[in-house]
């Protein structure tokens, strides 16, 4: 039986996110996640207060997330449980500018077996923004 690795799930999470598809970022997390947003400055502990952040961050022009791969970092705590952390870069138009937002990010997740579950849910995601809050 395969499980899907920790990077998998990473991908998964900036795809959603430069898809601007909240549902597919939402069914990522489990509905006791904690997400300390990069564009926040609140925990957001609720699955309602991670939709309105995604739906938000969905409504930004030209929104798009790049990861800087040589920073990322794997470490399995207790498997199935993993962290990722390293350097990932926003990109939205603000103000008719386009404006890059290099942040941390420090993601605590669990993954399952492939097949088994529709999509593995983060535990935790926290980015942390060079001017703001955390990092997934």
């Amino acid at each position: 039986m395969q499980t899907q690795a920790p990077v998998d799930v990473l991908a998964r999470w900036m795809r959603a996110v430069n898809a601007g598809d909240v549902e597919a970022l939402l069914g990522l997390y489990a509905p006791e996640a904690v997400l300390i947003p990069t564009f926040s400055n609140r925990l957001l502990s609720t699955p309602e207060r991670r939709r309105a952040y995604f739906e938000r961050l969905a409504s930004r022009e030209d929104l798009s997330i790049a990861l800087h791969d040589k920073t990322v970092i794997t470490q399995v705590a207790q498997p199935p449980i993993f962290t990722l952390s390293g350097i990932y870069n926003w990109r939205f138009v603000v103000d008719g500018e386009l404006l890059n937002f290099e942040a941390r990010f420090w993601l605590r997740a669990g993954y399952v077996p492939s097949g088994s579950h529709p999509a593995p849910p983060l535990l935790a995601d926290s980015p942390h923004a060079v001017a703001g809050s955390p990092a997934p």
